[in-house]
């Protein structure tokens, strides 16, 4: 039997895979665990639990494999180092105590991690990958291809930052890459900041502020003429270079120089928490269409160099949906599967297939609609384990039988309450997959104010995505269907589109969110689309039995389907994790497997009692 650990870790998103003979049997990210968003730690939870829930014991482990080359990095550092002296040394010295204290030894460090956790030597047995190979065969090996065309895009693993490959059978071949500096996550990385969000972890809201853009203002093409003239050179195969004169991340540890960059736009950079402007979102926008472009060639590029009729893609790049919605409707291939763990949690994922096939020539054998469960790899939680957390926060449950709970969370959320939804295994990767979701009315116009001020506590503008039933997706959105994994945008369907005003590109930011945009606000986006995850029995028989029966209710099979968590905390994992977050918000009623609670049936003061358990910690700004 072989058993491969794939890893993740000492970078950010730290992550452990296990696959058993070829099969994937368990992923999680450590952050789930530790309660620490993006936690680059060793993940010992997240190991502990693949091995515990699949009952594996450490001598079993044939292979376990880090998802990439820490000497290629020091490698590329030590490089930056030389190319940019004077500037590059204050840079290298104040990152060298880290080098030299955690990651110069890193392999010396994950054997005495995995020696303490797992109690066996596992000198003999660690080995590393590649980061693009981890990435490429992430996502090459889980999806129904026999064989498709593998592309991978991100800020950077070990040199690469883009690359192309072919997957054939059970073997991968990287045919082409981009290299460091140049760098299509690392440019989306810059422009992050300078709009007043986190790197690494608010790129997805400049993608959110886009649609927020006047597509009519001259400002829009005037940026996009900036980026493509002073900061990058895009070549006709999609690669491009990055003018790193008008970066600062080589030289001195930042993004950029905001006084450059501000001189250039003819505009400040964002404060982290200012209001958000029309300037803000036109250049959200010009960036966004600038990156599609880019996908777009490489894309074509890719069919070309390996005439393959279907694309399998990883990479922080490939969870921006609004690009792969853009690349779907190109139909530059005939299918298109993305990795749902597309960033380096992923590559713990991608080393541990990588090992298994290339190494040690396991057999593949691909399968519809893919070999991920429906990413559903996470951990799960018996009805007696629900109560004995229940029981020790003293709170009022009921439970219920699977009729009674569906027909009772349906009349809620038709009602207008807001929805806890905690369902089986959790979900891998970043997307909420109703296992660990909030769901809510998507026809509610005031529900996206309503989730975002009182119960994830975030920025306003955020959009939200739908859950909908797949056989009923047509009805909604143009192309919609079987798209489990939350990865692609989707035009609203016409009949769902209420005309806006004339006037209405023009508004500020602040305004386009009162407007009367269609009969499904809460899920809309300023661009009439939405980024959309199907369901059916197969993949999720209860949360699609719930979409039924909402359907009954309020003639729409389709609800707002959130992550469950606050802002600044990762998704919940456990029971207590999903208590906590319940008592700690406006949320109205909690469904963990078999039981509902219900916030008005609960005693005053023993909800009082519940909530002062455990301190609600300050919000992390993210």
């Amino acid at each position: 039997m072989g058993v491969v650990l794939g890893l993740s870790a000492y970078y950010h998103d730290s992550a452990a895979a296990l696959v058993v003979d070829g099969k994937i049997v368990a992923a999680a990210q450590e952050e789930r665990f530790s309660r620490l968003k993006g936690d680059s730690r060793f993940p010992a939870g997240a190991i502990d639990f693949c091995l515990k829930s699949s009952g594996i014991a450490p001598q079993q482990i044939t292979a376990i494999v880090y998802y990439e080359k820490p000497w290629l990095t020091f490698e590329r550092i030590l490089s930056d180092l030389v190319d940019n002296v004077p500037y590059g040394y204050e840079n290298f010295r104040r990152g060298l105590s880290v080098w030299y204290g955690e990651k110069f030894f890193l392999k010396q460090r994950l054997r005495r991690s995995l020696r303490n956790l797992l109690g066996v030597d596992v000198r003999s047995k660690l080995k590393f990958s590649e980061h693009h190979l981890s990435h490429a065969a992430s996502a090459f090996y889980p999806s129904p291809f026999k064989s498709a065309a593998i592309l991978t895009i991100d800020g950077v693993g070990e040199w690469a930052t883009c690359t192309i490959g072919h997957g054939q059978e059970g073997r991968i071949r990287l045919l082409e890459e981009m290299r460091y500096p140049h760098s299509w996550g690392l440019v989306y990385a810059a422009f992050t900041h300078f709009l007043g969000f986190k790197v690494n972890s608010g790129e997805y809201k400049v993608m959110g502020l886009a649609p927020f853009a006047d597509p009519l203002s001259a400002d829009i093409q005037r940026f996009k003429d900036i980026i493509l003239r002073d900061l990058i050179t895009l070549h006709e195969d999609g690669s491009m270079d990055l003018n790193s004169a008008m970066f600062d991340f080589r030289r001195r540890g930042k993004m950029v120089d905001v006084a450059k960059w501000s001189s250039l736009f003819g505009m400040p950079a964002r404060e982290p928490e200012a209001a958000l402007k029309k300037e803000h979102a036109n250049l959200a926008y010009a960036l966004q269409s600038t990156l599609e472009e880019g996908v777009i060639r490489l894309a074509r590029h890719t069919r070309k160099i390996t005439g393959e009729a279907n694309l399998v893609m990883a990479g922080g790049v490939a969870l921006n949906c609004a690009a792969n919605g853009r690349l779907l409707r190109e139909k530059i291939f005939d299918e298109i599967w993305i990795q749902p763990a597309a960033g380096d949690a992923g590559g713990a994922l991608g080393a541990a297939l990588a090992y298994h096939h290339l190494v040690d020539q396991g057999e593949r054998r691909p399968e519809r609609p893919d070999s991920m469960s429906g990413s559903a790899l996470g951990p799960s939680f018996t009805n007696q384990e629900v109560l004995a957390e229940l029981e020790v926060f003293g709170l009022q449950a009921r439970s219920l039988s699977e009729a009674e709970l569906v027909a009772e969370t349906a009349d809620r959320l038709h009602q207008g309450q807001i929805a806890g939804w905690f369902q089986g295994r959790a979900e891998w990767g970043p997307r909420a997959l109703c296992r660990r979701s909030i769901l809510a009315r998507a026809s509610d116009p005031d529900m996206q104010k309503r989730l975002n001020v009182a119960v994830k506590f975030r920025e306003t503008f955020r959009p939200f995505a739908p859950v909908v039933l797949n056989s009923e997706s047509h009805r909604y959105f143009v192309g919609g269907e079987n798209s489990p994994y939350m990865l692609f945008t989707y035009p609203l369907h016409p009949d769902q589109r209420r005309a806006l005003p004339g006037d209405f590109s023009s508004w500020e930011v602040g305004d386009k969110l009162k407007s009367d945009r269609g009969t499904l606000p809460a899920i809309t986006h300023m661009d009439y689309s939405a980024r959309i995850q199907t369901v059916d029995t197969g993949t999720n028989p209860r949360m699609a039995k719930l979409l039924e029966a909402y359907k009954g209710r309020s003639g729409h099979a389709v609800l707002v389907n959130t992550s469950f968590n606050r802002r600044g905390e990762p998704i919940v994992n456990s029971p207590r994790d999903a208590i906590i977050s319940f008592l700690h918000t406006d949320i109205d009623f909690l469904v963990i497997e078999d039981f509902v609670i219900v916030r008005a049936e609960q005693a005053p003061d023993k909800w009082a009692a519940a909530k002062s358990m455990f301190h609600d910690e300050t919000m992390l700004t993210d």
